[in-house]
């Protein structure tokens, strides 16, 4: 029974912490976009296509921390430790792209607020990637390690980039789409660039290459799905070739998710690997159980209203 739950609040963290990925992914992308983009006009498109739902996308954050916090006490407690700086970095890049939200509607001149909303979405999606190359690589010291982990940063903010591009495509006017695309093409290229590169990074620098893969039948799985992968990836480029509106974001969302189900497959049975298992780190099995009551009420709410919203605000933002 414990093993069933160990398993079940795996999959239920992976779950979440993919719906945060793909839904604050874009609006960490657009933010960092809005730094490249010059007119005032063109970044109040900008704020007005996420002003609606940026505040509901973190919220899958906070839940995570709680799940972890409460599953998983031996990981949380490792992770916060050994990744204090760059997860307190997070969340004060978080407290930036709040405040500048906010101020940025009372303000005459909005540009600083533009700068910081612009900087502090990258600085999220930096911290996000220096975060997932340190779980990668177990933790590891040394030049190798940090080399891998910077990559990671950077792959994480292409691909942010590459959900913000597309998610413009589908919601903005004018010049800022002819732009979003323009800069999909760039982002995915760089993304997927960098995923071929931390692969191959994988084999040397992770206990994952050392071992999880060597293992019987994980190949066999993860073949697949960098097959989806690379499909999704050519069809975002398709989709943008024949100037489809809504096709470049799905396949955008759809390589994310293969990816995604990829490291899943390749982490498991570890949280951190070389140094904890899932075993090792979960709570027991009454504590498990409790909680899974509970999110069994809060998930389905809160994936209700993520989709009600995206229903109600559909479509292209309105020009003033």
């Amino acid at each position: 029974m414990h093993d069933i739950l160990t398993t079940a609040w795996f999959g239920l963290i992976g779950l979440m912490l993919a719906i945060y990925v793909v839904t604050d992914g874009f609006d960490l992308g657009v933010g960092i976009l809005s730094l490249l983009t010059r007119q005032e006009s063109e970044r109040d498109q900008i704020f007005a296509s996420i002003g609606h739902v940026w505040d509901a996308n973190e919220t899958w954050l906070v839940v995570l921390g709680g799940a972890m916090f409460g599953a998983f006490p031996l990981a949380y407690a490792m992770l916060m430790e050994q990744l204090y700086v760059p997860i307190m970095a997070l969340v004060a890049c978080l407290i930036m792209r709040g405040a500048a939200i906010e101020f940025r509607h009372a303000a005459r001149r909005k540009r600083g607020w533009d700068i910081v909303f612009g900087i502090g979405s990258l600085g999220c999606a930096a911290c996000q990637g220096i975060v997932l190359g340190k779980v990668i690589t177990g933790l590891a010291p040394g030049a190798l390690a940090t080399g891998f982990t910077l990559l990671c940063a950077v792959g994480v903010v292409a691909g942010y980039a590459l959900l913000g591009a597309t998610y413009l495509v589908k919601k903005a006017h004018g010049k800022l789409v002819a732009a979003a695309r323009r800069h999909a093409v760039t982002a995915l290229v760089a993304t997927v660039a960098a995923a071929f590169v931390l692969t191959a990074g994988t084999l040397f620098s992770s206990e994952i290459g050392h071992g999880r893969w060597m293992q019987p039948g994980v190949l066999a799985l993860l073949a697949p799905l960098a097959l989806l992968a690379a499909l999704a990836a050519a069809y975002v480029l398709y989709a943008l070739h024949i100037g489809a509106s809504h096709g470049p974001f799905r396949g955008a969302i759809g390589l994310f998710l293969a990816s995604f189900a990829g490291l899943a497959v390749s982490l498991f049975p570890n949280v951190v690997p070389g140094r904890l298992t899932l075993a090792q780190a979960a709570s027991d099995s009454a504590t498990m159980a409790f909680m899974l009551c509970g999110i069994a009420l809060i998930f389905p709410i809160m994936v209700g209203y993520n989709l009600y919203q995206y229903y109600v605000f559909r479509g292209r933002v309105g020009l003033h």
